[in-house]
Order: structure tokens, then sequence, then C-alpha cells
């Protein structure tokens, strides 16, 4: 327990402090857009970033991984904030985050393994992408000024990590042109204009709402669709940090652990939050890899808020921008246009509905559920080919090779002449494996329509299958000829 400890908390300290207020810094402007998005005051979305990154620090199941309040939460809850207000979005946050536990104890998490990687691809281009076109707004259109501001950030972001390792180049960049901008002034936006920061300590509340079967279903549809999009953003966020850093993690303590962060936070007034994908990404790019990174996010978040929130409202956005534009730029996985090359067309399609439906829809967890529809419509249909050839000699040979399953019967029997008389016939299914049901009441069917008129019999059955056919259809043993030892699953 202690070497446990040592390991997720203790290793390389400095380092993993100061990663994590790179990523407090980067948070700020991300979490005050997304509580915007909500309809909810900037400190709502703060507050929740707070109480999230610290309480997941200890409950999660992925050190280095950053949660806070997240876009596409914010874009779900909307409209439940405009029509009943933001005591209601508080509730649907506790509600979700009870759903999540719940998850996690069912072990969701598990189910991370079906995700094909073509759709981690997308997924990861589509993030790029999403943080790119974020950065857009706070570079552009605005002031000569802005571009200087962007261009000194991005070079200082490049060079000095040639000259110094121990102090993350963003952080050079932050406190070099806060100062001048300080100093000297500019016509730039900075953090203050994108709203009010109060310097307050987040309260303990009760969400003010009537605690009846009415709220609760009105409530739970969003508290659903938080918990579920909420999950699979932060459990592929998990999947990036353990490429990443070599190492693996706990999805299922990772589910529990979003779902008690969340109940935490709403009892403090914040919005429901997930696992920050490009923050997460900022963490471990600049020396994050333990839980310390987490907690430094979170705690020097609120140290900003409460100390140096005179100075928070000072930081230039375009410097925030430009970061984060290098960010994206890491974050695209550019082995992908080598991946083109050589990968299957379905799955060149998968990962490019995935980046497209993500950016469109600015969802991450949408396009990563359509790509993987996708991707098991692909496989099925793969895997239902089924080819049958017949040979006709003194009798007639039907050798079936493929998956029987309820997706290929069709095949199978189009490939089978129902309307053969006088003869004897043979149905090997030596090279085929039976799955399902559907299978094995086709070859019933198959069977019954054909010795009306012939001699049928099925061979080269596995003692499985064989079992399949006494036990559960009307074909008389008479007609099971067991040959093989190969199995069906």
């Amino acid at each position: 327990m202690v070497e446990k400890i040592k390991a997720e908390w203790l290793n390389q300290p400095i380092q993993n402090i100061l990663a994590g207020i790179v990523v407090s810094l980067a948070l700020i402007p991300e979490v005050i857009a997304f509580s915007f998005i909500a309809g909810v005051e900037p400190m709502v979305g703060l507050y929740a970033s707070v109480v999230m990154a610290i309480s997941i620090s200890f409950l999660g199941g992925r050190p280095a991984m950053i949660s806070a309040a997240a876009g596409a939460i914010a874009l779900l809850v909307s409209p439940l904030v405009k029509e009943y207000g933001v005591d209601y979005l508080i509730f649907a946050t506790i509600v979700m985050g009870i759903i999540q536990v719940i998850f996690g104890l069912l072990k969701v998490g598990s189910l991370l393994k079906f995700i094909p990687n073509s759709v981690m691809i997308g997924f990861v281009n589509a993030l790029g992408i999403l943080i790119f076109m974020a950065q857009l707004e706070h570079i552009f259109n605005i002031s000569f000024a802005t571009y200087i501001y962007v261009i000194v950030t991005l070079l200082i972001v490049y060079i000095t990590p040639r000259f110094v390792k121990t102090i993350p180049a963003p952080l050079f960049a932050i406190v070099i042109l806060t100062s001048v901008y300080i100093i000297f002034g500019a016509d730039i936006k900075t953090v203050g204009d994108l709203g009010e920061i109060k310097r307050t300590l987040p309260e303990l509340i009760i969400p003010n709402v009537p605690y009846t079967l009415e709220t609760l279903l009105i409530v739970l549809p969003y508290s659903i669709s938080m918990a579920i999009v909420g999950l699979v953003e932060s459990l592929l966020t998990a999947k990036i940090v353990d490429d990443a850093t070599g190492t693996m993690s706990n999805k299922n303590k990772e589910s529990r652990g979003q779902g008690v962060s969340n109940i935490i936070t709403g009892f403090f007034g914040g919005m429901g939050g997930c696992a920050m994908i490009g923050q997460s990404v900022v963490s471990v790019e600049y020396g994050g890899t333990t839980r310390l990174s987490t907690f430094t996010a979170g705690a020097f978040l609120m140290f900003m808020i409460l100390v140096l929130g005179d100075i928070m409202v000072q930081i230039p956005m375009s410097v925030l921008a430009a970061i984060m534009v290098m960010v994206a730029l890491k974050t695209f996985d550019w082995g992908t246009f080598k991946y083109v090359k050589y990968a299957e067309k379905s799955d060149i399609f998968v990962m490019l509905v995935t980046v497209v439906a993500v950016v469109l829809t600015n969802n991450l967890a949408v396009g990563v559920i359509l790509g993987v529809l996708l991707s098991a419509l692909f496989f099925l249909r793969k895997i239902s080919n089924v080819t049958v050839t017949k040979e006709v000699s003194d009798v007639v040979t039907y050798k079936v090779a493929g998956n029987i399953f309820y997706a290929s019967i069709e095949s199978m029997i189009d490939h089978i002449d129902l309307n053969d008389k006088g003869q004897t016939i043979y149905l090997n299914f030596d090279d085929s494996r039976i799955y399902d049901d559907a299978g094995l009441e086709a070859i019933e069917q198959i069977v019954h329509q054909l010795k009306t008129h012939n001699q049928v019999y099925v061979t080269h059955l596995s003692k499985n299958s064989y079992d399949k056919f006494i036990t559960r259809t009307t074909i008389e043993e008479s007609h099971l000829i067991q040959k093989g030892v190969h199995d069906d699953v």
C-alpha cells in the first residue's frame, strides 16, 4: 500500500506540480466558455472543475488524468437550465453521479475493449480538430497585438524546451506575457473579458427542488445522457493517457470515481463534469504522471480564484489559445495519413465518419457511438459471408464454410437447391461454426424441406453442435452424423 501511494502520488513531485499548474491555467477559458454554453454563471463551471479535479485525484482509476466541467455535458444540460433553472441542473448532476456509480459496479468499463482502432484514431483526430477550432475565436479578428502575442507564445513554447527541461514552456509563456500585458497594456482580450470571477469558496448546498417523482422524471433523461456521455469521454481519455504513459488504469474504478466526484460536485453547486481530454493531454505532455498533477490542477485553480483573482483576469486569452493550438497539433495523430494507405476501406470510412460526426455535433460521444455501430455492422457483414460448395457424384454433398448465425442464414439457404429430388444429400459443416438458435433453426428448415423427397444427413458436427441438434431441434438422430472435433465457439 505504501509503495502504491508513493508511485501514484510522490513520483517526480515537482514535475507533476508544474504540469498541474499549466493545466489549471488552460482550464480557465474553456470552463468559463462551457458555463456560458450551459446557461450558468462562470463560477458554477469553475467550482465544478475545482471539486472534480481534487476529488477524482483520490477516487479515480487513472493517475494524471484531469476531470472538470466539460463541454459535452454543457451542451446536454442547456435546455434543462433554460426551462427549470440551476437547482435542477445541480440535482441532475447528483443523479448523474449515482448512475455512474451503478455503471461502475456493473463493470461497464470493460466494454471499452469493444471500441475498434479505427474509432479511436477518429476520436483522437476529431479531438485535435475541436481543440484547434475552439481557439480561433480568441486569435482572429481581434487586433494586431493579439497576433503578436500568439506568435511570441508559439515561439516560447517551441524554443524553450530546447534549453529548459524542468519547467513547462507554457508556464514560461503565461508568466512572461501576462507580466508584459500588466506592465505595458495592449489591445487584446483577457480572461476577465469572459465573465465575472468571484473570489469565494464553493459552499455546500442542497438543491432547492421539490423532491418528488415528477422532479426525478424531469431530470432523469438528462442525468442518464450526462452519465453515458461523461463516462464515454472519461474512459476514452483514460485509454489515451494509458497509451501515452505506457501504463494501465482501472476503468471500472474510474467509472465509480467519476460518479462519486459528480455527486460531490453537485452538492457544492457545480455542473456535471468528466475527464477533459485536451487538459489530460496537456498534463501528460508537460510531465504529469501521478495523481498529484490532477490534485494540483484543482487546488491551484482554487488558489487562483481566491488569492490571484486580480492577476488571473489579466491573463491574455491569446496566450492560452496559442498554447492550446500547440496541444491540438500534438493531439492529432499524424500517422493517420500512413494508416489510410494500408487500412481496409471500411475502417477508413468508420474513422472519417467518427471525425465528421464529432466535428459537426461538437460531441465526442456521438462520434464514438456512431463509429462503434458502423464498425459492428461492417464486422457482421464480413463474418456473415457463407460459402456453400456443391459436389455431385453418387451422392450430393453441400460443404458449408463460414459462421452460421442469424445474419448469415439467408446466404446459406440461397446456396442450397431445395428442389432436389430422389437424392442422398449430405450437409457437411466441417468448415463452419454454428453460433445461435437461428442457425440451428435454419438448418432444421433445410433438412425438413429436403427430406420430403430425399435422404438427408447432417455431417461433421462438433459434439457441442450435435448435442444442440438433439435437444433443441426436431431433426431425428438418425439424420445426424457426428464427425470431426472442431468447436463451435
